[in-house]
């Protein structure tokens, strides 16, 4: 029985992998020929302005106290244990807790917007300081509603069923391009009318995925629910997860945020070129890694830790790939940028080549995150977490304005405070597995 469902598991990750990699492709041309778009129709200063606003929104996502992890892991198992009742109310109770929490931080940022110096904030005197506020009002209200309706995902991963997760990302990216083009067309530039048009974007796309989820699954519905003895397993797992996400919040988000300080919104727009081109190297070796976090899960539960060890070495072959594939977008970079941008973008070889190497540590440093999300052994990934975001500030700063790096020296920063994970994970996980063999 356990060889039976061992070959489903991992024919299950193949056809996964197989439908992410379809679905990402179309989401990454749509995504791409958006930039362009985007970048014509607001100017690289508004531009810059609009990437530090996804940036700061993209907090949001942060304060749900890890529930959405917290679910993510406790209907796997639950689910791994044929106990529907329980996962059900799961369920239930992540939406219901997220649901009264967005109502919660749209009347706080709604409330405090008024006093908010924005055009202090992005270090810009293009736009006005109501326009800022009013485009950071209209965004907050979709990426809130959208942080309700994004739970979806953590249910199709739990389920593991992360193809579908990605086909949103491609209703989504889809979407958004054809909302652009739009605008562009019929508008002149806009803060305001872009935030409005993403916004609309990001609610279709998980509207769709749950519509159509929740009426194949009725027993997984979820209904207004806040049973404490529910919740209370979700925060338990979910608060580490939370501190883990407050550092990466710290580590990645801000890296724009230091670069509009220290430099300009235009250097942000250099930046997010830069991290976009790499980020095809990351959503490929994601395509591969997404599916296994709840395949962790359900193996760990089950006792298969042969299956994980087989599993992390196919994974650590394959990374030798992402550092082939990482080398040649270094290479081809300004190239690849020429063509896709024009003589408008032009970035330094330092701010590829540390791109690059943040890919490479990023990359090596999921292989062993994800198994121990999946089998909620997170607490050394806390530490060194907690840790990296300390160090991440301080670090920009002596490399910035004391020895004079420049903007890439902001991206080394979150190298050098990623690096102690990289040796403490792996240490970790073998660990684990001696101790459960």
């Amino acid at each position: 029985m356990t060889q039976v469902v061992s070959q489903e598991r991992t024919s299950n990750y193949i056809r996964q992998v197989k439908g992410s990699a379809i679905y990402k492709g179309f989401a990454i041309a749509a995504s791409f020929l958006a930039i362009p778009l985007m970048i014509r129709y607001l100017g690289q200063e508004q531009y810059g302005v609009w990437s530090t606003l996804m940036s700061i929104m993209s907090w949001v996502v942060f304060f749900d106290l890890g529930v959405g992890n917290g679910l993510r892991n406790k209907l796997a198992e639950a689910l791994a244990k044929n106990q529907l009742s329980e996962a059900a109310a799961y369920v239930s109770s992540g939406y219901s807790w997220i649901g009264v929490l967005s109502l919660l931080l749209f009347a706080m940022i709604a409330m405090t917007a008024f006093f908010v110096p924005w055009q202090r904030v992005f270090n810009t005197q293009a736009l006005s300081n109501d326009l800022l506020r009013n485009a950071v009002l209209v965004a907050a209200f979709f990426v809130l509603l959208n942080f309700w309706l994004s739970l979806i995902n953590q249910v199709l991963n739990a389920v593991q069923k992360t193809s579908m997760t990605v086909l949103g990302q491609l209703i989504f990216n889809i979407t958004a391009l054809l909302l652009v083009f739009i605008l562009s067309k019929t508008t002149d530039a806009s803060l305001l009318f872009l935030a409005t048009g993403y916004g609309i974007s990001m609610v279709v796309a998980n509207l769709i995925l749950s519509l159509w989820f929740y009426a194949k699954h009725r027993e997984l519905r979820p209904k207004p629910s806040f049973d404490r003895r529910n919740i209370n397993p979700l925060l338990s797992v979910g608060l580490q997860f939370f501190v883990i996400q407050c550092a990466v919040l710290v580590i990645f988000t801000t890296d724009k945020i230091l670069i509009a300080q220290f430099f300009s919104p235009t250097h942000v727009t250099q930046y997010d070129v830069v991290f976009k081109l790499f980020s095809i190297v990351s959503i490929l070796h994601g395509l591969v890694t997404a599916p296994l976090w709840s395949s962790y899960t359900e193996a760990y539960h089950r006792g298969e830790m042969l299956w994980i060890s087989s599993a992390i070495r196919k994974q650590l072959k394959i990374l030798i790939n992402i550092v082939l594939a990482t080398a040649l977008v270094c290479v081809a970079s300004k190239y690849i940028i020429f063509m896709w941008l024009g003589e408008e973008i032009e970035v330094s070889n330092w701010l590829i080549l540390s791109m690059g190497l943040f890919v490479v540590i990023s990359t090596w440093n999921n292989v062993f995150a994800y198994v121990l999300n999946g089998i909620g052994e997170i607490k050394v990934q806390l530490i060194t977490a907690v840790i990296a975001m300390f160090i991440h500030i301080p670090i920009s700063f002596v490399l910035v304005k004391i020895l004079h790096f420049g903007m890439h020296g902001i991206i080394l920063a979150t190298c050098l405070s990623l690096s102690i994970f990289a040796v403490a994970g792996p240490i970790h996980v073998r660990s684990i597995l001696r101790g459960q063999k």
